[in-house]
């Protein structure tokens, strides 16, 4: 995870409402963003302070399930979510680092085998009251929301999934989605960088903005891609759904997440 120095925070500091900036005034902070759609900063205090600024209502469902996986045990802790002409959302850091640090990624056989048995007993977890059940309807919305975008500007050959085109991925996203009826507990983005570990144990998930219930390929799908993609190679798959427990996966439920990837 990275963190770039912020040589003068004050015009963050100033916008940051006035509870979330007392807890990380006179801290050093860092710039540790990673997508366009969001700013992450880490404010070294109080053991690791990380503040979240984005578009108005682009935490809610975040801060929401935040406190709901640290309330399971496995998620940072939640000190503020303030939404006005901007939302902002406080956290305390996990211990440890995430997956795509140098010590997991220099163990592929083991990195494969712990996040396949961490995925399986996520989604074992008791989910009865979880607050965001719609994971499967969302996914839906964004395929609709996103064909035709994707028709005039067809995506990278590595962001189509396997599928040969759109079109291709299209049909089989929306012939295969509403047979996707699993209902477990859900990352929503099960990737490296949001799985962070203590020793090989695992300290809590972050990122969970696309938390819920849902069908459990979605989190299959995104955790056998993200080996490949942060280890450049595809040999560690078998090794992550053996541990996962192939009993319980679909190869053609895998495909139909990829089809609707390719227009997330």
């Amino acid at each position: 995870m990275k963190h770039t120095p912020l040589d003068d925070p004050s015009a963050l500091l100033d916008a940051c409402p006035a509870t979330m900036r007392a807890l990380i005034e006179g801290a050093p902070i860092h710039d540790s963003s990673s997508s366009p759609q969001a700013r992450v900063y880490y404010a070294d205090a109080a053991g690791g302070l990380y503040l979240k600024r984005a578009a108005a209502g682009a935490l809610a469902r975040e801060a929401t399930m935040t406190g709901y996986f640290h309330g399971l045990g496995i998620g940072a802790r939640l000190l503020g979510y303030v939404g006005a002409e901007e939302d902002w959302m406080l956290t305390a850091a996990l211990g440890g680092d995430d997956c795509t640090a140098a010590r997991y990624l220099e163990g592929p056989e083991r990195l494969a085998e712990t996040i396949g048995t961490l995925l399986r007993r996520l989604h074992e977890t008791d989910a009865s009251d979880c607050p965001m059940r719609d994971c499967m309807d969302r996914c839906r919305a964004d395929v609709e929301a996103n064909v035709e975008e994707r028709l005039r500007h067809p995506p990278q050959e590595s962001q189509m999934f396997g599928h040969a085109s759109v079109e291709e991925a299209y049909r089989v996203a929306s012939e295969g989605l509403g047979g996707l009826t699993g209902r477990v507990l859900l990352h929503g983005d099960y990737c490296l960088p949001n799985i962070m570990l203590e020793d090989w144990r695992l300290s809590g998930y972050i990122d969970v903005g696309g938390a819920g219930v849902g069908d459990r390929h979605v989190d299959v799908f995104w955790g056998a891609w993200t080996l490949m993609f942060n280890l450049h190679t595809d040999r560690y798959r078998d090794r992550f759904l053996d541990a996962y427990g192939r009993d319980v996966i679909d190869e053609e439920a895998l495909a139909v997440v990829g089809a609707a990837a390719v227009f997330g």
